[in-house]
């Protein structure tokens, strides 16, 4: 009161608002009583996840220029662009270091420390390196947040470590007013055998380890838009460490590797193209997806880094062929703890995606290929018509009255919770890829929609199926089925619904 101003922020005159209100005075280490409300960590951070970092193009920006050291023992370093760096300690050894801090793409503080533990050791994984100690690193609202949430983080990242069989040896903290968490990671690795990005050649094909879509879920599930099991399946796979994947990519013999990260797939595809000095081509029917993606993406579901992801690396899109535009959204979505992108020869690619998914990482594709020396050019092919790959993985909702993930459109409210689930359960079941596959069904669905002249449902799997690659040829043969079968009535009641807004 004798400076005139508060010790905590000298803005603010003393007694502050605090001080006259409730007789708490943060600058003698007073702190309000925290609320018993649930906490959700998203609500404390502007970006989630990967989504958080700087994006490629200024990043580039910042460090072209910097002094890189002239050390010979350093065998990556900074000017490389890889994911980690490589320090020479003899003809056997060298170190693999890497740093990596985001905020949380999850609520549940055990789950994101495992995430952020997961994703900061990826990198040493991307460069065929053994982790083997961390420091831990975060950020954090003390006094506004109860420190059983902060313990949890560092719970899970230490179980994560753990896992990983790599030994925690220390930290550091500061007071944040977003929540951020990460490690700097050591490792080791033999420096004959260093999986670089910039080593992919002609005819190799492209690995990639985990589905895509966390950023997007992510933003769904921030939002209330995401369904129970994609956010599920987006927190499983964020968590899942790439140690294996990395342990058989050095017995395969890869060629090069990048792990999958902030800058989406385009952006370290394009770095690991331009550093090979290659002209790729990525299959989209190949590419694995989380379940609900593509319907986030359908509904506008969006998050801002794909829009930054895509200033940065749109450029070295060459080409795309048979893909729906909102379809390349998903290629620039900023993924946590992606997947490992492998370069390899064809051989070697099936059996290491063979033996990738027999051990537990059944989404594992073969998603491209180098095609030739060139300037790291990207061309996307899409499929003849539909989804391809997605229709086998992804339970399409085909309810005849609406979304089978939201069984309120479907039914009355008056209809009891319980029953809502079992039919929900039902139309999963059934409508659900089996022995025919999601495209099959659609057609079915459009052919019954007409049939039962149902105008609404008409028009959901026409939306559907044109969402999905049909072609209009393809849906007015799927109705003609139906009017085969309904005669003029059916055909009537077609037409009518076509015209009708």
């Amino acid at each position: 009161m004798q400076l005139g101003h508060c010790i905590c922020d000298p803005r603010k005159p003393c007694p502050c608002s605090l001080l006259v209100q409730q007789d708490l005075c943060p600058c003698a280490g007073e702190e309000e009583p925290l609320g018993e409300a649930p906490i959700r960590l998203t609500e404390w951070v502007q970006s989630a996840g990967c989504a958080s970092k700087i994006d490629q193009a200024a990043l580039q920006r910042i460090l072209a220029g910097l002094p890189s050291p002239a050390d010979p023992r350093v065998l990556v370093g900074m000017p490389a662009g890889d994911d980690a760096g490589v320090y020479q300690l003899d003809e056997r050894t060298a170190l693999v270091q890497t740093v990596d801090v985001f905020t949380p793409p999850v609520d549940d503080p055990y789950a994101f420390g495992q995430i952020a533990a997961a994703n900061s050791l990826s990198d040493v994984y991307a460069m065929g390196g053994r982790p083997v100690t961390a420091l831990s690193i975060v950020g954090f609202p003390a006094g506004r947040l109860p420190d059983e949430v902060l313990r949890q983080i560092l719970h899970g990242g230490l179980d994560k470590m753990a896992e990983a069989g790599v030994a925690v040896i220390g930290g550091h903290s500061i007071k944040e007013n977003e929540i951020k968490a990460g490690f700097a990671v050591t490792g080791l690795i033999d420096p004959r055998r260093i999986a670089t990005n910039a080593a992919a050649r002609p005819g190799d094909r492209l690995v990639l380890t985990k589905p895509l879509g966390t950023g997007i879920v992510a933003f769904a599930a921030r939002i209330g838009r995401a369904a129970p099991e994609s956010a599920a399946a987006a927190v499983r796979w964020m968590a899942a460490l790439n140690r294996r994947a990395a342990e058989l990519m050095i017995e395969f013999e890869a060629h090069a590797c990048t792990d999958v990260t902030g800058f989406g797939l385009l952006g370290h595809l394009k770095s690991m193209a331009a550093a090979s000095r290659v002209d790729v081509e990525l299959a989209w029917d190949e590419l694995p997806l989380l379940p609900g993606v593509l319907d986030c993406v359908a509904a506008g579901i969006i998050p801002g880094s794909v829009e930054r992801n895509r200033e940065s690396s749109a450029d070295a899109l060459a080409a795309v062929e048979g893909a729906d535009p909102a379809w390349i959204d998903i290629l620039f979505d900023a993924q946590t703890s992606g997947g490992l992108l492998i370069s390899l020869p064809g051989g070697a690619a099936e059996a290491l995606v063979a033996r990738l998914r027999r051990e537990g990482m059944e989404e594992a594709a073969i998603v491209g290929r180098v095609v030739a020396e060139g300037t790291g050019r990207i061309s996307v092919r899409g499929p003849a018509g539909g989804p391809g790959r997605q229709e086998r993985k992804e339970t399409h909702a085909m309810s005849c009255c609406g979304d089978a993930r939201d069984p309120s459109k479907a039914l009355p409210a008056a209809v009891g919770a319980e029953a809502t689930e079992k039919f929900r359960a039902f139309l999963d079941a059934a409508n659900g890829p089996g022995a025919l596959g999601a495209r099959t069904k659609r057609a079915m669905a459009i052919a019954l929609s007409v049939l039962a002249r149902c105008g609404p449902c008409v028009k959901y799997h026409t939306r559907k199926a044109k969402e999905e690659g049909f072609s209009p040829e393809e849906i007015e043969e799927a109705a003609w089925m139906a009017i085969a079968f309904g005669g003029s009535p059916a055909m009537m009641f077609y037409h009518e619904t076509k015209q009708s807004p």
